[in-house]
């Protein structure tokens, strides 16, 4: 389902304007994005699509995400990259 060429995509659309964001989203795609399923891959491609400053809020709890797929997105990989 993820070509090569798709991942690649995905990694590039990993690099945000905010490092705070840089820092969760790229070494979760590196270490988790192939243990996910195929539904979960595209909820995290989805993720990607939404703006800075939202992913920001989401991201460092100032909002909540009222979409629950991202929201549970949003929590796996904060607990993935959690060190």
């Amino acid at each position: 389902m993820f070509t090569a060429k798709r991942l690649a995509r995905l990694k590039w659309a990993c690099r945000r304007g905010m490092l705070e964001l840089d820092v969760l989203f790229l070494p979760f795609v590196e270490q988790a994005f192939d243990d996910l399923e195929d539904h979960q891959k595209l909820v995290f491609e989805r993720l990607l699509t939404c703006d800075d400053p939202d992913l920001f809020a989401w991201f460092m709890g100032h909002q909540k995400c009222k979409d629950p797929e991202l929201s549970d997105m949003i929590k796996m990989v904060l607990n993935r990259v959690k060190v």
